[in-house]
């Protein structure tokens, strides 16, 4: 409440005019007593409108307010420590294979991160999870993931890479060689709707990350998940790691932008051997539910109209699909070929690695055309909704120079869209059937 709105406190006039007398001092003294308790009455009330104002207004329903109260609640994981905790940390972790790594994967039960996780595990690398299983979407998709990587043999810790505590317990446990960073706030239109979740999740929870990797040793060396979203109002295409990235087109990727940065300061000073991956637009089995594959397929079988943008005068919107097996098959790529970090407990005794590269399949495709694929794998006809493109963080197209990644570790995408939509649809059916699940 604004101090103007008490405007209307009730105050004696401005005297008019006096005549010279002699002054009643009763009268005076009765007049300063009225106004006295006047004005102690309405403080009170004031006080009283602050304090319900403050302390009993019912919960906000502003998604910005809810996730900062996530964001404080999920440091606050579930009961971590103990024998038996340190018991199944080490087994996950423990190396199978002659040449295997020991392996922190961070985001373990989101979409890369579950097939990434699965994939070092079946080559004999040691794995060990983190995950803080947030609602961003449906956190049954992700508890059904850390079923499968159980499965497996892979523990997920449950926990928040804001939590510093907890992170420098798993490395007092584990003497990690490689984290592999993929937990991040994903999903470019949701920025505008819950910003805060971003700046926690990818800068602080990166800075957390690396200030526990730096004091550590020996230091791990860290492959972590960048975007292709850096590239933001770029034209020239395709885009190139050397092209210029200073003109996000939303929060989420000027926060992807920033983890860059960061990456690059903490490389400098502390001598961490880091990666950044530039993922474009990563689809397949186990997908994330926000992307639009994933709901177009949704809506498709529930037969709801999808929205297919254009972009200005008519153009065209189109993505460069990366199927997750090629992706996997860079991360891992990325992993092997990374050096060894130079610092020793906070303290830079060389120059380390610092490289970022895309991980694209260099063939953009229209939306229009992904929807036609999916009418034909789904075999019902969509019903289109033709609209502008929106102001909220998308651009118009992605298109992937992948040159770099194949020269360092011979990345080469291999699955076309229609195959790997048809592997998406199959398993999507198998999993949801009527699709009825996903309306949770």
């Amino acid at each position: 409440m604004k101090l103007s709105h008490m405007d209307n406190i009730n105050t004696p006039s401005t005297p008019g005019k006096f005549k010279m007398e002699k002054p009643n001092y009763n009268h005076r003294f009765r007049w300063h007593y009225s106004y006295l308790a006047k004005l102690t009455f309405w403080s009170f009330v004031f006080m009283g409108l602050i304090f319900i104002f403050f302390f009993k207004s019912p919960p906000t329903s502003n998604p910005s307010s809810i996730s900062s109260d996530l964001s404080r609640r999920s440091l606050k994981t579930r009961s971590w420590g103990g024998p038996d905790w340190e018991k199944r940390v080490k087994s996950s972790s423990k190396i199978r294979s002659k040449s295997g790594f020991s392996v922190l994967v961070t985001g373990a039960a989101g979409f890369v991160g579950t097939h990434v996780s699965a994939a070092l595990k079946r080559r004999g690398d040691g794995v060990l999870g983190l995950d803080n299983f947030n609602d961003y979407y449906d956190p049954a998709l992700k508890r059904a993931r850390q079923s499968l990587l159980e499965r497996s043999g892979i523990f997920i810790v449950e926990g928040d890479i804001n939590d510093a505590a907890l992170l420098k317990k798993l490395f007092e446990v584990v003497h990690f060689t490689h984290v592999m960073h993929l937990a991040a706030q994903a999903g470019v239109r949701y920025a505008m709707q819950n910003p805060n979740s971003y700046i926690h999740s990818n800068i602080a929870g990166f800075v957390n990350l690396l200030e526990i990797c730096k004091n550590v040793n020996p230091q791990p060396a860290i492959v972590w998940a960048s975007s292709s979203s850096v590239y933001g109002l770029n034209t020239k295409v395709p885009f190139s790691e050397k092209d210029r990235t200073d003109q996000p087109a939303s929060l989420y990727a000027a926060t992807k932008k920033a983890g860059e940065e960061i990456a690059h300061t903490y490389n400098h000073i502390y001598g961490l051997s880091l990666t950044g991956l530039r993922f474009f637009t990563v689809y397949g089995p186990w997908g994330r539910p926000d992307m639009a594959y994933f709901f177009f397929t949704k809506d498709i079988l529930k037969g709801k109209s999808i929205p297919v943008f254009e972009s200005a005068n008519h153009g065209t919107v189109a993505r460069d699909f990366t199927y997750i097996d090629d992706v996997v098959k860079g991360c891992l790529g990325a992993l092997d070929t990374a050096e060894k970090s130079t610092g020793s407990g906070g303290k830079k005794r060389g120059a380390a690695q610092l490289r970022v590269f895309n991980l694209g399949n260099t063939s953009p495709v229209p939306v229009s055309d992904l929807v036609s694929i999916l009418e034909k794998l789904l075999k019902v006809k969509a019903k289109r909704r033709t609209m502008k493109l929106p102001r909220n963080g998308d651009v118009p197209f992605t298109h992937a120079n992948i040159s770099l990644a194949q020269r360092e570790f011979g990345y080469k995408p291999t699955t076309d869209l229609h195959t790997g939509l048809k592997k998406f649809v199959r398993w999507y059916v198998s999993y949801y059937g009527s699709g009825k699940k996903s309306d949770h």
